[in-house]
């Protein structure tokens, strides 16, 4: 499929956008980025929609990356019986799913990203789906690293799943340009604030 002008510029300025916002979380501190992460944690575990989730699902983090740490949440919500589930990448087809998984069965899948193992089971349907970020605006659209996996995955579970994107505050932008395949999210939470998307701009 050609893309036009529109797309082709989004696409470059993703590019850039990308560029920076990498550069960026590089100089953050580690410390600051725990510190900040609890507080992510914290607001993110007040939604009501993670109050009423059942089976959620989260992401490990990247260390070196400085990525929003939601670990302790793993422990939190197995607590109150909740199903977590992990992304999991099929390195021929590219598709990605989200599995079951404790975090002792976590496998590393290189680039620093660790997966559940094929064998874990996986998950046909969600109620709330953890989404990362380099960026994101307040309309819910967020910028990845640039594969789409999370563009592709979930309208599989919305609805009834809802979908949060959790960033740093500094990462909360005015706007992040999309295109027509870019999915926004239900709820942005940063260490700062929880914004709820409108639902005409999150679908």
């Amino acid at each position: 499929m050609n893309e036009g002008p529109d797309e082709q510029l989004a696409r470059r300025v993703k590019a850039e956008l990308r560029k920076r916002m990498r550069g960026l979380r590089k100089t953050a501190p580690l410390a600051a980025c725990q510190e900040r992460s609890r507080e992510i944690r914290e607001r993110l575990a007040s939604l009501e929609v993670v109050k009423d989730a059942q089976r959620v699902a989260l992401f490990w983090p990247i260390e070196d990356k400085h990525e929003v740490d939601l670990r302790p949440l793993d422990t939190t919500l197995r607590g109150r019986g909740v199903q977590i589930a992990y992304p999991a990448i099929d390195p021929d087809t590219g598709v990605m799913t989200f599995r079951f998984a404790s975090p002792d069965e976590l496998e590393e899948a290189g680039f620093g990203f660790s997966e559940p193992p094929v064998s874990a089971p996986e998950a046909d349907e969600l109620d709330l789906v953890v989404v990362p970020a380099l960026a994101v605006a307040p309309t819910g659209h967020r910028l990845g690293y640039g594969a789409g996996y999370y563009d592709r995955t979930l309208p599989r579970f919305r609805p009834p799943a809802s979908a949060v994107v959790v960033a740093f505050e500094y990462q909360l932008l005015m706007e992040v340009p999309a295109t027509p395949t870019d999915v926004a999210c239900d709820y942005v939470v940063t260490d700062k604030r929880v914004l709820a998307v409108s639902v005409e701009t999150a679908r």
